[in-house]
């Protein structure tokens, strides 16, 4: 199963720097539901399963490899903002460093997959709302780009939850 959007990534650019787009990408970055979160949790995920089911064990493998990407581009585009690409995310007026907890761990398979699609629920909402902040063209492309990706990730999992469903 494809679970990525087979066209190029922007380049990594911003129109100045402005430490206000950092703090929002952090979130994105490094929040509770963020590439950070989803990388840990697809690969904890993916090693729980791979005896059990390959093909979600493969799918949730390629989706985290994505996540790394979407993480790289993001830490980039943090820096080109003046911000360090720490993982930390804005909460109030705190920065508070991501942690473990953020990982849903649990091993049923069905439940999993239900909490994955509403992670890249979620995952889109931030983007889609950080486009309606973010007021540089070459962010918005990125975000747009990841919006994609994004997307590709909910039909995965949904597609896969449904087999299961389906064949229960």
């Amino acid at each position: 199963m494809e679970c990525s959007v087979n066209q190029p990534y922007p380049p990594i650019k911003v129109e100045r720097q402005n430490k206000e787009y950092a703090h929002l990408l952090l979130n994105d970055y490094a929040g509770i539901v963020s590439e950070l979160s989803a990388i840990t949790q697809y690969s904890y995920q993916h090693f729980l399963k791979f005896n059990v089911n390959t093909e979600v064990a493969q799918t949730l493998a390629m989706i985290a490899q994505v996540e790394m990407r979407h993480l790289e581009l993001l830490g980039k585009t943090i820096k080109l903002l003046g911000a360090e690409p720490q993982f930390i995310y804005p909460l109030k007026e705190n920065l508070k460093f991501w942690n473990s907890s953020f990982v849903d761990y649990n091993p049923d398979l069905i439940e999993m997959l239900e909490n994955d699609i509403l992670i890249e629920e979620q995952a889109i909402k931030n983007y889609q709302k950080d486009l309606t902040i973010i007021n540089d063209k070459y962010i918005k492309a990125l975000i747009e780009r990841i919006i994609l990706d994004e997307e590709k990730h909910l039909e995965c999992f949904t597609i896969l939850l449904h087999n299961l469903l389906t064949n229960s």
